[in-house]
């Protein structure tokens, strides 16, 4: 009797995708630091096929990146339950969710350049990398405008030259008040028109995914002109990256997030921290929220004992919105770019950088490294070359790690806050 061959008909089990990127950062590392070796004629042919492969990849995500954002903020706002209809909670979770995700991105903007500075490329490395084609452009050394204009543009005279400009404030503006404004139209025209923008938001999730199957691909012929002009300093760098992504997400969490559930929420910090280990596990481990999203609710109804109207509304809004982690780690990772490409980021510029990571985070896509995706166009706008976006992608499986586990953390945390003032809101009604 013969016994089936169990291993014959089967493929052999695929890499997951964030590792076979990080495969193609290496390889593609390797060749840049070996290229040198084998003289100047194999540098340029290989240049030659590696630049426009990298550079099809990026416009590819920054193709989708727009339509993605826009699309899923009008969605968002047009479809956010009307605060008269849940309570106050409704309205008190949207100033809790603004005020932490810009003090995170805040944080992020005027602390990492002083912890970047700490290992600074060599000037060679920098003045090579500027000089690449797609670098920065002269106009990077540009004045930012002054605040009263800086102000004017935040209201777009023509959203499609915006688009087209990839400024991308504006167009968050723009996308929150038409959000805002057709849920109060009648409902016959407002409706397919947010039908339209859900399909919007469907589809370039899926082209999305499609561009991230060659991300393996695209990182490598990224990584190679970068390790060939950077050397081994651009490898160190992206250490400091991960190190500095790490250092500030967690350190935001300890000093804002957890004194605010312990104070605001008047939760003892040994009771809320014991509440968070199980989603924060989660988080870690599967790089998502939403997978999260059950360990919370129960976290928070059994350990904390809070509502139903917490437990049952405000955590799955949270979950979808919300993102305190995000808002540190995307800043921290436009400021490494402008430091590995040797950019200065002035004052007005890491506010403007902040403050568009901030309104961003609400558009982030469900999808493993949509962090990072939607950062495209925040890069042009800090006169960052947009290649910088493969390589981040490229490590962001760690720092996503801890990302993710800050945003449970903030998400339990402005849970515990609410709470609060729910109940406080109710005893003063019921004393009146």
């Amino acid at each position: 009797m013969h016994s089936p061959s169990p291993a014959r008909g089967r493929r052999p089990p695929r890499l997951p995708l964030a590792a076979q990127v990080l495969l193609g950062l290496i390889l593609g590392f390797a060749v840049g630091l070996a290229l040198p070796a084998l003289g100047s004629g194999a540098s340029r042919a290989v240049l030659a096929v590696a630049e426009p492969i990298g550079a099809l990849f990026v416009n590819a995500i920054r193709m989708t990146v727009i339509p993605l954002v826009v699309a899923s903020l009008v969605v968002a706002v047009a479809t956010a339950p009307d605060p008269r209809v849940v309570g106050a909670i409704g309205a008190r979770s949207l100033i809790a969710f603004v005020a932490i995700v810009v003090a995170g991105a805040v944080f992020g903007a005027f602390i990492a350049p002083a912890l970047f500075a700490l290992s600074p490329l060599p000037a060679d490395a920098s003045a090579a990398l500027r000089a690449a084609p797609g670098a920065a452009p002269a106009a990077a050394a540009a004045a930012m405008p002054s605040v009263g204009q800086w102000i004017v543009d935040l209201v777009p005279a023509n959203p499609f030259r915006a688009a087209s400009d990839g400024a991308m404030l504006p167009l968050i503006v723009f996308a929150l008040a038409l959000g805002f404004a057709l849920p109060r139209i009648s409902r016959e025209r407002g409706e397919p028109v947010v039908r339209f923008f859900e399909g919007i938001t469907d589809a370039m999730i899926l082209l999305v995914r499609w561009v991230l199957a060659f991300a393996p691909l695209g990182v490598f012929a990224l990584a190679v002109p970068l390790a060939m002009r950077a050397g081994g300093s651009a490898a160190g760098a992206l250490v400091s990256y991960v190190v500095v992504s790490i250092v500030l997400t967690a350190g935001f969490a300890l000093v804002v997030l957890y004194p605010l559930a312990s104070i605001g929420g008047r939760t003892s910090l040994a009771r809320f921290t014991r509440a968070c280990l199980p989603p924060q596990a989660v988080a870690f481990g599967s790089r998502s929220s939403m997978a999260a999203l059950p360990a919370m609710i129960e976290s928070a109804r059994d350990r904390l004992a809070l509502g139903a109207t917490i437990t049952g509304f405000f955590l799955p809004l949270s979950t979808a919105t919300f993102r305190a982690g995000s808002a540190v780690q995307q800043t921290v990772a436009v400021v490494f770019a402008a430091h590995l490409f040797g950019v200065q980021l002035d004052v007005a510029r890491l506010a403007t950088i902040a403050i568009t990571v901030a309104l961003t985070t609400f558009g982030i896509p469900a999808i493993p490294g949509g962090s990072i995706l939607v950062l495209a166009p925040v890069l042009v706008a800090a006169r960052v070359p947009p290649e910088a976006i493969g390589v981040l992608l490229a490590v962001d499986t760690i720092p996503d790690m801890f990302r993710t586990t800050v945003n449970v953390t903030g998400h339990m945390s402005v849970a515990t806050l609410l709470e609060r003032r729910e109940v406080r809101s109710e005893t003063t009604a019921g004393d009146g």
